[in-house]
């Protein structure tokens, strides 16, 4: 992949984001995971057997997804050239997320800005895991933007970061390791033995993208709010609450914003039923609100323009 191929499919993003008419790649891959689910669960009784089945399909299925990926994009280019440099673009695209994480807050800020709780919730309950039937308004603010943060790394940093060492094929891989991740990387019971080569593959591909969005978060808040006490501030945060969230990787994006903004981030949150309490981030900020959310949408764009800029970059230059 060139770098004005890199640089077209993330353009193609922004402005198309992810039709749901069409098919998608990550949601075909979201469906073999699930069948590969009930399939393993007939067969492997045992905590061994699930975890060795959680250790092929871990390695299995981005494997799978890369060697796809490339023959499909060589093939088209023995056809044609120009087809197969459509179709690289095309398949690149799809692993990118900004434009598609910039709709879901608007879906969420729209009804808040009219009063619509409800809706909101509704609207949040389609990003997040957590239960939304309850949030108050700052607890909704505060669960999109924590998501708008972790997406920023997983959604869109870390796919350029792997399109830019090695084209679409890799970038796919990817997403078929973060699929499996949301899917079936849960620490419960059910998941403990299956999801564990899933979860651990996951934190690993992940390390440097979600510090190198924390660092991009951080200079696009000083492009979007030319106010550098709000560096200052993000990175103090970084630096501080980084390491106390849970995963390895989700706490340095979520610290750089809850800095930026000033806000506490973390804290309980309910899944199914049950409380998990998270370490809070940024701990001497204040409550989030709804004009939060905007700000952050915003932030993760301008982090986005500068990662393409990075990606294409380093792409022309190797």
């Amino acid at each position: 992949m060139t770098g004005g191929e890199l640089l077209i499919a993330s353009v193609l993003d922004g402005v198309c984001g992810d039709p749901r008419g069409l098919p998608h790649p990550v949601r075909m891959m979201g469906r073999c995971i699930a069948w590969l689910d009930h399939r393993v669960r007939n067969t492997c009784r045992s905590h061994t057997s699930l975890r060795v089945a959680g250790i092929c399909l871990a390695g299995g299925l981005p494997v799978m997804t890369y060697c796809l990926g490339a023959v499909i994009i060589q093939e088209a280019e023995h056809f044609a050239g120009w087809l197969g440099s459509a179709l690289s673009i095309g398949l690149a695209s799809t692993t990118l997320a900004a434009r598609d994480l910039w709709d879901h807050v608007r879906a969420v800020d729209d009804p808040l800005q009219a009063g619509d709780l409800p809706a909101a919730r509704r609207a949040v309950a389609m990003i997040v895991g957590r239960d939304t039937a309850e949030l108050s308004e700052s607890e909704v603010a505060r669960a999109t933007v924590e998501t708008v943060a972790e997406s920023a790394a997983d959604g869109v940093i870390a796919p350029l970061f792997y399109l830019a060492i090695g084209g679409a094929p890799l970038a796919l891989a990817y997403k078929a390791v973060n699929t499996l991740d949301s899917m079936i990387g849960h620490r419960d019971e059910r998941y403990a033995d299956l999801g564990w080569a899933s979860a651990r593959l996951d934190d690993l591909v992940n390390w440097m993208p979600a510090r190198l969005s924390a660092v991009l978060l951080l200079l696009g808040a000083g492009l979007i709010t030319q106010q550098i006490e709000r560096i200052h501030n993000g990175w103090r945060v970084l630096k501080r609450d980084g390491s106390l969230h849970p995963s390895p990787n989700s706490g340095r994006p979520e610290a750089a914003m809850a800095g930026i903004l000033g806000i506490r981030l973390g804290g309980t949150n309910f899944y199914d039923g049950i409380a998990q309490d998270r370490p809070i981030l940024g701990a001497e900020g204040r409550s989030a609100e709804p004009r939060d959310m905007t700000l952050a949408a915003t932030i993760m764009v301008a982090a986005s323009v500068l990662g393409v800029i990075l990606a294409v970059g380093i792409k022309w230059l190797v």
